[in-house]
């Protein structure tokens, strides 16, 4: 290991990029697509399994309403079901419909054929590609540990 590399250092110039990658990424309208909230909301309700929309806006850390207005807009859309609770017939749970599955896989192809497509615009050398290749792994193991 090169013992002038500052983890200080590297860890700045990382999220920087990092954050400059990801609100590219995020700016880039995808059509037909979902807003933020919605992804957001969909991509949890995905993770997490069937759950309240309480719950939900928890973990998102959004106030009910908020979450209420936006899993309506899913709802509407079929993306999002809303069933009474097995354990608790006084409230709803949410699942994630085959459409909302669906919508989500658009979305991530969308968005990583928008970077294959920056990739392979002659920018970046073999050489530098298998580098980006290399550290996708790296990056992957970083978030895990934060």
């Amino acid at each position: 290991m090169n013992e002038d590399l500052d983890p200080d250092a590297v860890a700045s110039a990382l999220l920087a990029s990092i954050g400059v990658l990801v609100r590219r990424v995020r700016q880039v309208p995808v059509e037909g697509g979902l807003t933020m909230p919605e992804r957001t909301a969909l991509s949890q309700l995905d993770r997490t399994g069937p759950t309240t929309s309480s719950a939900l806006a928890r973990e998102a850390q959004i106030t009910a309403q908020a979450m209420g207005a936006t899993l309506n807009t899913l709802r509407t859309r079929g993306l999002v079901e809303r069933r009474p609770d097995p354990d608790d017939g006084r409230r709803a749970v949410l699942t994630v419909t085959d459409a909302g599955r669906q919508a989500l896989k658009n979305k991530r192809n969308a968005r990583a054929e928008l970077i294959a497509r920056a990739l392979t615009g002659g920018t970046f050398t073999p050489a530098e590609l298998e580098q980006l290749a290399a550290a996708a792994p790296l990056l992957e193991r970083l978030a895990q540990n934060i």
